[in-house]
């Protein structure tokens, strides 16, 4: 099977690409490897781990354009460049564009912190802890206009503590989600579920792996 182009957009440290190498080099048949890691954040040391896993990279200062609109157009045209199939947020500290995610409409991924469709946006850690919530997560989901919502292609369920803070409940979370995205990458990447319009379509012609779940 030939393998799906990925692009992986960040804004810093990147341990969730981090996590998407480990699986696109080292797991055998994955279907997707990494082309292009693409940063807003020049100084993001993500750029780095990916050149040191032989990626090439690109830094896009969003600083240096006028406007949210000229930036993404930039960032658009080197996406298409590098001849993408997917692409994935992870760490990606920008709103898009309604003009950016037609662009790449049910081929985008993000990773979001929580059990979407709770807790979105910021913060979240600490409004899952407020709500007394006994469990909490993360979410890989198709991107679409609104910030934290479109189709779900996987989810990963980690415990909330009696102890927890924010920061023990993020790195909790932290830990799923490297777990997470690959598998749903692969899920996306090999067929095994596709997104039509707002839908996630299983294909059960294809083997579909549990989610994986986090008990730590």
């Amino acid at each position: 099977m030939e393998k799906k182009r990925v692009g992986v957009l960040i804004s810093g440290r990147g341990s969730n690409l981090h996590a998407l190498i480990d699986a696109c080099q080292h797991e055998p048949d994955y279907p997707a490897e990494i082309v292009l890691v693409a940063s807003n954040n020049p100084d993001a040391p993500g750029l780095r781990k990916a050149a040191d896993a032989g990626i090439p990279t690109l830094a896009l200062n969003h600083r240096t354009f006028d406007s949210r609109e000229a930036f993404e157009e930039a960032l658009d045209r080197h996406l298409r460049k590098a001849e993408l199939d997917l692409l994935c947020n992870a760490g990606f500290m920008r709103l898009h564009t309604e003009d950016f995610v037609k662009s790449w409409w049910n081929r985008h991924l993000n990773i979001h912190p929580s059990l979407l469709p709770a807790f979105k946006g910021l913060h979240t850690h600490e409004r899952v802890i407020e709500a007394g919530m006994t469990v909490s997560g993360c979410t890989v989901h198709a991107v679409r206009f609104e910030m934290d919502s479109g189709p779900i292609v996987d989810q990963a369920v980690v415990p909330v503590l009696n102890n927890d803070t924010p920061d023990t409940l993020a790195a909790r979370v932290l830990d799923a989600e490297h777990l997470l995205y690959p598998h749903a990458l692969k899920l996306v990447a090999s067929g095994a579920v596709t997104i039509e319009d707002d839908k996630i379509v299983v294909n059960h012609s294809e083997k579909i792996e549990s989610a994986p779940y986090s008990r730590a």
